[in-house]
């Protein structure tokens, strides 16, 4: 049974940093590339980041790019999310994500499996 776990969320102040991690089991994901979205309260799921599966290629939303950093390491079959210089706007939970699409990573209609989430709260 394939699972991912995330972990690393919490409360931070506005200017703080966090590091999320999500933690594949069931199978390997070394070839398939992995994604992070967000859900805040009240608003739709939105892509944040993603990286392909020899992790040559990343992908950013607009308003992370600078701040945050998608990582993996295959060994582990694990994916990181660094997030620096947090902003209030920041705040939801966050997903991982697994199989999604080379081209369409963005959308999240096109990835397989999925974490529970992990709440990151954003203090200003």
């Amino acid at each position: 049974q394939v699972q991912l776990v995330e972990s690393g969320g919490g409360l931070v102040q506005a200017g703080g940093s966090l590091r999320l991690s999500c933690a594949a089991s069931g199978r390997t994901f070394s070839t398939s590339t992995m994604g992070w979205f967000r859900q805040a309260t009240g608003k739709e799921r939105e892509f944040v980041a993603a990286i392909s599966g020899s992790g040559s290629n990343l992908a950013y939303t607009n308003s992370v790019k600078g701040r945050f950093t998608i990582s993996r390491v295959n060994a582990k079959n694990t994916v990181y999310l660094q997030m620096n210089n947090l902003k209030s706007e920041d705040t939801a939970v966050y997903y991982c994500a697994a199989d999604g699409s080379i081209v369409y990573y963005s959308d999240y209609s096109r990835y397989t499996y999925w974490g529970q989430g992990t709440q990151v709260t954003v203090s200003s």
